[in-house]
């Protein structure tokens, strides 16, 4: 097995009604609400708030495509997605952005004609030596003490301020904490950069968990990777003692955090409904064996956010957290997308290539991945109130490029993003499969692949199948 190489499998990041907060329409002009608790599960009853930044990007692009795909480009404005907290500047605004009060200002607009609580998704992402194992998401604060100082005074102070404000008390705001962070300390620290900023991670999770927590109406998200990730139980296991270890250490432990997130701007599907079972033998070796899955037996995010709830609830956490899965980019639709069993192969690589609804060649890629789709729309309780899983999210805005590669004009970079690069898992070698012809920075519009996700999108734009969910 390869655990130290695929482990990485980055969650890849920067960084209509029916939204992330529930599938409700937003009532016109009803009375005002009053929500200024902590509720068990902010996703139920709520109503979803729209990043205008967003909304404009993507409004922008159907109007120049026009016709049946400008039509349903534009129906993705309608959707959810998370503002992005990826770098100090952010917390103002700038590059033309709405900064972090701006848009509370507006969310607070909304919940002012609105019979139900508002509901922000906020990602938190600018620790010290972020992104420690890839290039293309490096953040702008050194992995050293004095990077940790800057991020808690000059990042965390500022929004934990500003969304303690009083003014924003009866919105519900949905925080996504430091995506790839914690799973990075848990497989990657033989790689210096992680080894030098493990303790910085957990250091400052701590401290966002503590500043965050400390806001009533904040609810609280840990990044858990992806099953392609911490799927094998080497990696699965120490990755919730990990989590553990750190909310454990927060002044209020358990009760700092709501839940964890999986799949954090990743494209592993939710679901693989043709392959379920692990250790079903073909030709005399089982499916997890495969060249694709390496002995893990996680084949989606449905098992393995309900085995790593197991083991979280093991390690000590209550049984209440709930778990929140970014189905932004994992739909896979199109003409490769399996439509029904294939039992013909007679080799596990066969067999797992013909029913795989994940139609990368390597699970590691990660970069803008060719032939993506939209996923499941946002959604609350897609799977019934007493599931651990608690909603489908957007929290990767759907077209914002995840990152460019080096090149002769440009230094920074990450060769997981170059068209033409490949990766191995230690004993084949991979394509990486970003799409061909383009070179978008991380968090950059990138119009292209938006095209391809709204094309290839499962269930299609605009369907009344709720997607994943009901295929188990």
């Amino acid at each position: 097995m390869f655990q130290s190489t695929l482990a990485r499998l980055r969650a890849g990041a920067v960084a209509a009604a029916l939204g992330a907060a529930a599938l409700v329409p937003i009532a016109a002009a009803p009375a005002a609400h009053a929500d200024t608790g902590h509720v068990a599960d902010p996703y139920v009853g709520a109503a979803p708030y729209l990043n205008p930044d967003y909304t404009a990007e993507v409004t922008a692009q159907a109007d120049a495509d026009g016709g049946t795909l400008g039509a349903a480009e534009k129906q993705v404005a309608g959707y959810q997605t998370a503002i992005w907290m990826d770098h100090i500047g952010a917390i103002a605004g700038d590059g033309g952005r709405l900064g972090l009060k701006a848009q509370l200002d507006k969310a607070e607009a909304q919940a002012a004609t609105s019979s139900q609580p508002v509901l922000v998704e906020v990602v938190i992402y600018d620790l010290p030596g972020r992104d420690c194992a890839a290039l293309a998401s490096n953040g702008e604060l050194p992995a050293t003490a004095a990077g940790l100082s800057s991020y808690e005074s000059d990042y965390i102070d500022p929004i934990a301020s500003i969304l303690g404000d009083s003014a924003y008390a009866d919105l519900r705001i949905s925080t996504i904490v430091e995506p790839d962070s914690l799973p990075n300390a848990v497989t990657n620290t033989s790689k210096p950069a992680c080894a030098t900023a493990a303790p910085l991670y957990e250091q400052g999770v701590e401290y966002a968990l503590n500043a965050l927590h400390a806001v009533p109406n904040v609810y609280t998200y840990l990044d858990a990777g992806h099953s392609g990730w911490l799927g094998w139980s080497s990696n699965l296991g120490p990755a919730a003692q990990e989590f553990a270890k750190v909310v454990g250490a927060t002044t209020a432990g358990y009760a700092s955090v709501d839940g964890f997130i999986s799949d954090t701007a990743n494209y592993t599907p939710v679901q693989e409904p043709f392959l379920t079972d692990p250790t079903l033998n073909v030709g005399g070796n089982q499916v997890e064996s495969a060249d694709f899955y390496q002995y893990n037996p996680m084949f989606d995010e449905y098992d393995y956010d309900n085995a790593m709830y197991a083991a979280l609830v093991q390690s000590g956490f209550p049984a209440r957290i709930g778990f929140l899965i970014d189905t932004s980019r994992d739909g896979w639709g199109g003409a490769g997308r399996p439509t029904q069993l294939d039992s013909s192969p007679t080799t596990v690589n066969a067999y797992v290539q013909a029913n795989k609804i994940d139609q990368r060649p390597f699970r590691g890629d990660w970069c803008n991945i060719n032939g993506a789709g939209l996923g499941a729309p946002p959604q609350a309780q897609p799977y019934g109130a007493d599931s651990h899983i608690i909603g489908f999210v957007w929290i990767k805005p759907p077209g914002e490029s995840d990152g460019d590669y080096p090149s002769g004009t440009n230094a920074h970079g990450d060769p997981h993003c170059d068209p033409a690069g490949t990766q191995t898992d230690g004993t084949n070698t991979y394509p990486t499969d970003a799409i061909p012809g383009y070179d978008v920075p991380a968090g950059q519009w990138f119009g292209a692949e938006f095209q391809q996700l709204v094309q290839n999108a499962y269930p299609a734009v605009g369907s009344t199948d709720t997607g994943s969910a009901t295929e188990r």
